[in-house]
């Protein structure tokens, strides 16, 4: 019996796509039934033309939009030269990454990896082996304090101080060496640290659990006891750094510098996967030839890209815009209290927004905007969340609002 002719995918419909994924690709995603084909800016098109507002920007990983100009021109330029030559030589642009990332975050050394949850990975390492090497923690003793509600990725060691159990359940034996204290606590947080903390591992704004923001002061005072006490504060600033809250780092709105910054998204200008650890020369640099590496992490590609995110960082236009824009993306929301939003939480361009349930969870709120034009993603329960393009225009966020209030009208 002859097999049937396979459609070639250019000529499929966004439902035949859907359908084709199913017993094809592991179901560890839940995706809005929208197949994107092309971008630009702000908004995305998908395979039949229909386009649409992003507010979300790849969890923040496009906060320069999509294919931004000096980006792709960065990326086109270095792959007419050199894509990878792994660690084992040099390469002519990862000094220069390096150099500049360095400045602009206020530390002195980098890293290089790929993912976010590669650089969490390392910034533990870096942090284990710090405090044997330098605090004088027993050997196989040290902890790490991390926050309740907290994300940092998927890996293994991460969902084992994970208090979500949908990313734990299954997944045992979980790695050892970490104390879940509750987040924006700093008596708990104290009550926690002992003569074993390697580090306190936080994010300075909670995305995954709805973008939490702590209180005034609470990042001061983790920076104050984790000195006071010797051991490293470590902030997670893959969704929250680069722009995205008004500030080149989330850390900035307290004047905070942590000893270890670990970055990611972002970094890659959605273009590449980029991540890295920044931190003070005395904490990373207890790591030596062969006991920590990557085979793509610092490659040419990614380092030309990154260097060209650095670059449009360095002008601060994107943190302006992301504060200036922010005002109105604030403003808008809070309209709406009351009007079907119970509450919300929001920094810069970046925003939890907490839907009444009784008009319906935050994804069927995100099913509903999707048929007005506008692309958003649940977090938990009926909260959204909202994280547009850096780039996008005031009145696109003016229209995308209005999007939002229709949607809660009509219930």
């Amino acid at each position: 019996m002859t097999a049937p002719a396979r459609v070639p995918v250019r000529t499929r419909t966004s439902a035949d796509l859907i359908r084709a994924e199913e017993p094809v690709l592991a179901h560890t995603y839940h995706p809005l039934p929208v197949v994107v084909a092309r971008a630009e800016g702000a908004w995305v098109e998908d395979v039949e033309g229909r386009r649409y507002l992003d507010l979300l920007a790849g969890y923040s990983a496009l906060n320069f939009g999509h294919r931004h100009p000096a980006l792709i021109e960065a990326a086109h330029r270095q792959l007419d030269r050199l894509t990878l030559t792994s660690r084992a030589f040099h390469n002519d642009r990862l000094a220069e990454f390096a150099e500049r990332l360095a400045a602009l975050t206020g530390l002195d050394m980098v890293l290089p990896m790929n993912t976010g949850a590669e650089a969490v990975e390392s910034g533990i390492k870096v942090a284990r082996k710090w405090a044997y090497e330098v605090k004088g923690v027993p050997a196989d003793r040290a902890t790490i304090v991390v926050a309740a509600g907290n994300f940092h990725g998927r890996t293994t060691t991460i969902v084992s101080f994970s208090t979500d159990e949908t990313a734990r359940a299954g997944f045992g034996p979980f790695t050892p060496g970490f104390r879940v204290v509750p987040y924006n606590d700093l008596a708990a947080l104290e009550a926690a640290v002992d003569e074993t903390t390697a580090a306190v591992l936080i994010e300075p704004i909670q995305g995954e659990a709805g973008v939490v923001i702590p209180d005034q002061g609470y990042l001061t005072g983790v920076r104050e006891l984790t000195r006071r006490e010797g051991c490293l504060f470590i902030a997670d600033e893959i969704q929250s750094g680069l722009g995205r809250t008004g500030r080149t780092l989330a850390v900035e709105h307290e004047s905070v510098v942590p000893d270890v910054l670990l970055l990611g998204k972002a970094l890659g200008g959605g273009i590449v996967p980029v991540s890295a650890v920044v931190a003070h020369r005395e904490v990373l640099g207890v790591l030596h030839p062969g006991e920590h590496g990557s085979t793509f992490g610092g490659n040419p590609l990614s380092a030309a890209v990154g260097t060209a995110v650095v670059g449009l960082l360095e002008t601060g236009e994107f943190q302006r815009r992301a504060a200036e824009l922010g005002v109105i993306l604030r403003d808008g929301l809070a309209e709406l209290v009351g009007k079907g939003v119970l509450g919300f939480r929001a920094r810069g361009l970046w925003a939890g927004v907490d839907i009444d349930p009784a008009l319906g969870t935050g994804r069927e709120v995100s099913h509903r905007l999707m048929r007005e034009g506008v692309l958003v993603k649940d977090t938990h329960g009926s909260t959204i969340r909202l994280a547009p393009p850096l780039t996008i225009t005031g009145e696109e966020l003016v229209t995308a609002l209005g999007a939002l209030e229709r949607v809660l009208e009509r219930g």
